[in-house]
């Protein structure tokens, strides 16, 4: 086992330790339990992911849980700083080994015992010499966890096996050597249908060597598939760039990443990896951040640009700064978020739990009753035997344990991949139950940044003129909108004329002169100001514009009023099928707003929002929340700024988007990297079909233990289709968790989803 010392042990602390030997849900409950027991310390052991995450006080070392977990039979290794734990060893490579030769010396076991032309003489001495390995070697992983068990004073699904397996094999033996099964002509018929027998004469060992290869097919499918739910974790991880050329001392340096320091400046080519999180100072160019937010339309960047690691450079040459990296990064970060809900657990879960911690002792219990009760009732002693062997082997709580975490796993993974990172498993109980869906209207229902959406002159000016005269009054101007303007009269006329005794009127406009003529530009009153009075024209498209909660600004010169530039914070594109998506959910959507009421209803209108609360006070958001809920509603709660993160925090269901605030992102439940508020739609979706993943597993492990054990008690069920049926149930439980990975984003059509 590998120990590392040098973690840091502050009060409140939190680590995650990396768990080996469990071998059922009764194992994690257990290490569980044990770590509980320890003053300060609150541990959730996790058996699909096999982690342990564990709040401990100062008064705690690491080093006393990975004891503590030694102690209860277990191994414990604690990560590496810097990164999430992330196993790299296959652990289905043992499992596939053992599988196969056990498959290979069981098959004539079984074919011997169920084909009675293949019966030759003495063919129960090929049995034992085959079967024997199978038993000893093929199950020994379950002879050992159940040993380690018995001397820790408890019981898990690997003593079922053990015991089942040893007691066929034994009795087997027992009717070989001092029976009359070893005599030279024996045979016997194979049945593997639901119905009672005695086994008098009889051997077992197909069925110990059978039940032995159908467990460990179980484990190995059951490992296959807990690795491939968490493919998604390690593709994360896996998107950073390894190298990145340093500019030091004005040459560049080719360093592992690792190497790279906050502050650091790097190139990037046409085709490479942003190595982390920074800020473009030198060139321009395009970047694909499609594996981080999802948004297939490359980015362009310019200096004072952020940029993530892991994104692709898809146009020219740039220089960055350094500014976040290692654990600090957004790739870093995401991959943390997705590994923190695979590690915890939903409430549903802890009941699973508590269940299969008190059910192998009953069904131990449940084995020896059924032993007495069929001798007891004058059955013979090999039907008896037969049917408490079976009691054992079906009882596998494997299922149990699978169901919630390996549905988590897979439905946060495929989350991640959508750019939907789910923070806890208790986050999707609350999708279940969430009836309104509250959205924040600058940054989520529309882009927060202002476009200039039209330009009116008087009629005797040309629009290109006015554009022109605006655009390079206002490239001098910091304002919001006066960036729009400037962005938009570039974009359309190219280069702008300089301005040459430009003025910053506070709150009003910017004057200047611009060939020769003195430029105003601002609200009406500061025309007013320069007796240049807007015609009717331009004074009824002010006021239609402020009617739709736009900004208007006139510009004028020579002592008139030329035009009307209108600017807004655009509508997304998309926010309108979102709307129709949340309705389809069984969502009411609620708009919420400091703007005033008209400008509010306005930009509802476009998106198809019928209640809007507007004029609300950023600090007064959290009490709309608590007020919507008092009447009763589940509120999910969709924001992106730093005025919306107590909001977020007090909803039933806050949804980040990336695209805003750390502070928005980290009060969050769920938060979207990308900016499109389909993704709000989608990860509802994604929650609420993960959700139903879990009660379908759930119902399934819970179904089977109920159908099978009866019949295994009343001596119906054949001690190897007993196995077969056990094994069945944990890849049944995987496979349908499985299913999220098709999970599809919703489209606009129908037909497509």
């Amino acid at each position: 086992m590998t120990r590392t010392t040098d973690v840091p042990a502050p009060a409140g602390s939190q680590v995650e330790l990396s768990i080996g030997g469990m071998t059922c849900a009764s194992c994690a409950n257990r290490i569980e339990r044990k770590l509980n027991k320890l003053d300060g310390v609150t541990a959730t052991v996790n058996y699909a992911t096999e982690k342990a995450r564990v709040h401990y006080s100062a008064d705690v070392s690491p080093d006393d849980l990975v004891s503590t977990v030694e102690q209860a039979g277990y191994t414990a290794r604690l990560p590496e700083t810097g990164r999430p734990v992330v196993e790299e060893d296959d652990p289905a490579a043992s499992l596939r080994q053992r599988l196969l030769v056990s498959a290979a010396l069981t098959v004539p076991v079984i074919a011997m015992a169920m084909v009675p032309a293949l019966q030759f003489t003495n063919w129960q001495w090929l049995s034992l010499t085959l079967a024997a390995p199978v038993v000893v070697w093929g199950a020994w992983p379950f002879h050992q966890a159940a040993w380690t068990n018995l001397r820790h004073g408890t019981a898990t699904m690997d003593t079922l096996v053990s015991m089942g397996t040893l007691a066929a094999f034994g009795w087997s033996l027992y009717a070989l050597f001092w029976g009359t099964a070893g005599m030279p002509g024996m045979t016997h018929p194979f049945e593997l249908t639901i119905a009672r027998i005695d086994g008098s004469g009889n051997i077992y060992l197909e069925a110990a060597a059978g039940v032995t290869t159908f467990i460990l097919a179980g484990r190995y499918f059951e490992a296959r598939a807990k690795r491939r739910a968490g493919a998604a974790l390690r593709a994360l991880l896996e998107m950073g760039a390894k190298e990145v050329s340093v500019l030091r001392n004005g040459v560049e340096q080719l360093i592992s990443v690792d190497r790279l320091a906050v502050g650091d400046r790097f190139v990037v080519r046409p085709g490479e990896k942003i190595a982390t999180d920074g800020v473009v100072i030198e060139g321009s160019s395009a970047v694909d951040a499609s594996m981080l937010t999802g948004e297939s339309v490359p980015v362009e960047v310019a200096p004072d640009s952020e940029v993530a690691g892991a994104t692709v450079n898809v146009g020219g040459r740039i220089m960055v700064e350094a500014s976040r990296i290692g654990s600090d990064t957004q790739l870093a970060q995401m991959a943390e978020m997705v590994e923190d809900a695979q590690t915890g657990k939903a409430q549903v879960q802890r009941l699973a739990d508590r269940i299969s911690g008190i059910f192998v002792p009953i069904v131990i219990a449940l084995s020896v009753a059924t032993l007495g009760f069929w001798i007891g009732t004058g059955g013979s002693v090999a039907a008896a035997f037969t049917a408490a062997v079976a009691v054992l082997i079906i009882a596998c709580p494997c299922a149990l344990g699978l169901a919630t975490p390996t549905a988590l796993m897979v439905g946060t993974g495929r989350g991640a991949q959508l750019g939907i990172l789910i923070k806890g498993p208790e986050v999707l109980e609350s999708t279940r139950r969430v009836d309104t869906v509250v959205l924040d209207k600058t940054g989520t229902v529309t882009t927060g940044t202002m476009s200039l959406h039209n330009v009116v002159t008087d009629g005797s000016t040309d629009e290109n003129t006015v554009l022109r005269y605006a655009g390079a009054l206002e490239d001098a101007s910091e304002h919001p909108i006066a960036r729009a303007v400037a962005r938009a009269a570039r974009d359309r006329l190219g280069t702008l004329p300089e301005v040459e005794q430009f003025a910053n009127i506070e709150g009003l406009g910017v004057q200047g002169v611009i060939d020769g003529h003195a430029v105003v530009i601002g609200r009406p009153t500061l025309l007013r100001d320069w007796s240049l009075h807007l015609p009717a024209a331009l004074r009824e498209v002010v006021d239609a514009a402020e009617a739709k909660g736009r900004t208007a600004v006139g510009i004028g010169w020579e002592c008139e009023a030329r035009g009307v530039l209108v600017v807004a914070d655009s509508v997304k594109p998309t926010s309108r099928e979102a709307v129709s998506q949340f309705r389809r959910l069984g969502l009411t959507p609620i708009m919420l707003t400091g703007d005033n009421e008209s400008a509010a209803r306005a930009i509802a209108a476009q998106v198809g929002i019928d209640e809007v609360i507007a004029e609300v006070l950023p600090q007064d958001k959290l009490d709309v929340v608590k007020r919507l809920q008092a009447e009763g509603k589940v509120v999910a709660m969709v924001g992106d700024g730093v005025n919306d993160a107590a909001a977020l925090t007090q909803a039933d269901l806050g949804l980040a988007m990336g695209t805003g605030t750390d502070v928005a992102i980290e009060a969050s439940d769920l938060t979207l990297v990308r900016g499109d508020l389909r993704a709000a739609a989608d990860a509802i979706r994604l929650s609420r079909r993960t959700l139903s993943t879990i009660k379908g597993n759930l119902f399934w492990a819970f179904a089977y233990n109920v159908a099978a054990l009866p019949l295994a008690a009343a001596g119906l069920l054949n001690p190897m289709l007993a196995g077969a049926a056990m094994a069945f149930s944990s890849v049944f439980v995987v496979s349908n968790s499985l299913r999220l990975r098709r999970f599809q984003p919703l489209t606009s059509d129908p037909k497509e989803r």
